[in-house]
């Protein structure tokens, strides 16, 4: 759990104390959208249906090291929306962050890449998503918020009985 203030970021898996050599630190460097597309195979011709369209969504962290300390985090969604079996639209998008992690167990810096940061990150891509497919003609999408802490938790299950 992270609580924020200002600049300050208390991790409530540590004590911070800002200047300590060997403090936890946990600093957003920056939040960017990496990639983003939007298909409308059916169109103009599925504007003329007067149905909802019925949704399905995934969602994926990734996360890699660019430098001692320094850590890319990916949140990527696809979103697919269907009417009458024909497909409405797709999108495609992921969002990123640059993140300053350094002083932690590899147990909590895993944690930390797997679901800390995505919850910072999330809140922008489901901005972008709302838009675009607003933008597209069609109404907005709201994604609703995702338990990153359970979704990590539920991924090392997964790939615990995968390894055995």
């Amino acid at each position: 759990m992270l609580f924020v203030w200002s600049s300050l970021i208390f991790l409530s898996f540590g004590a911070y104390a800002y200047g300590e050599k060997n403090s936890p630190v946990f600093q957003i460097q920056r939040v960017y959208l990496k990639e983003i597309s939007l298909v409308q195979p059916n169109s103009p011709s599925i504007f003329l249906l007067d149905e909802n369209p019925t949704v399905e969504v995934t969602v994926d962290v990734t996360s890699m090291k660019l430098r001692d300390g320094i850590y890319e985090i990916e949140v990527s969604n696809v979103v697919t929306a269907k009417i009458r079996d024909k497909i409405a639209f797709v999108v495609k998008a992921k969002q990123a962050g640059i993140f300053e992690i350094r002083n932690l167990t590899a147990k909590k810096l895993d944690e930390v890449l797997g679901d800390g940061s995505a919850n910072l990150i999330y809140p922008y891509l489901r901005a972008n998503l709302a838009d675009i497919i607003s933008r597209s003609g069609f109404p907005p999408i709201h994604m609703t918020v995702i338990d990153f802490n359970k979704f990590y938790k539920q991924r090392k299950l997964a790939m615990i009985k995968t390894n055995g």
